[in-house]
């Protein structure tokens, strides 16, 4: 009988708690040099340590693709239709990267490419994160699906409650961020409204 062959554990667990206790499993050990991922750009945002803690708690698919930088304020300008239309043909997840006026890092892992739609978008692997000075990294509840929204003059990640886990104006230099059920974060700036000294967008692929 082929049932037989499946033992059945009594400690069923989610496919989001696997995946949790996987990504942060995989940050137990110190990642070499060599385990950093290939980063086919130069980052101004990010140092290797940052890299090194982001890059094990990405999910599982998108661990060891190199990291391609799609969008940059310093090198595109400060405009979020700049930074849609560079991600126009981008089909893999993607890596938002924010330093504020406090030289604070913060940002989120969208498993979309942001875009400008009706509906939100996204999946449960979808999540927030910040440098404070530690990583923190702030993964989806289940209590909503407000994971990604992109709009004309706008784009945000995390709601619930008419409060956005990160919000982000049409400049590119104004943001918000508070605590949302989504996500259920902190703050990821020490400012609740900050301003944005310069932003990233990575592509994994």
């Amino acid at each position: 009988d082929v049932n037989t062959e499946i033992p059945v554990d009594p400690q069923i667990i989610t496919i989001d708690e696997a995946k949790r206790r996987q990504s942060f499993g995989s940050c137990d050990r110190d990642l070499s040099a060599d385990a950093l991922p290939m980063l086919l750009d130069s980052s101004q945002l990010l140092e290797d340590t940052h890299i090194e803690k982001l890059a094990c708690r990405l999910p599982a698919r998108v661990q060891g693709y190199p990291w391609r930088l799609v969008y940059s304020t310093e090198r595109h300008g400060s405009s979020l239709k700049t930074l849609y239309r560079n991600l126009v043909d981008v089909e893999s997840p993607v890596l938002l990267v924010i330093k504020d006026m406090d030289h604070q890092i913060f940002g989120g892992f969208s498993t979309d490419p942001f875009r400008v739609s009706e509906h939100c978008y996204g999946t449960g692997e979808t999540f927030l994160y910040s440098f404070c000075p530690e990583l923190k990294v702030y993964r989806w509840t289940g209590e909503n699906s407000y994971f990604v929204k992109g709009d004309i003059d706008s784009l945000h990640m995390g709601g619930g409650g008419g409060h956005l886990g990160l919000w982000l104006d049409a400049d590119l230099y104004r943001g918000t961020t508070t605590r949302c059920a989504t996500f259920n974060n902190q703050p990821l700036s020490f400012q609740q409204d900050f301003s944005i000294h310069s932003l990233e967008v990575w592509a994994f692929e």
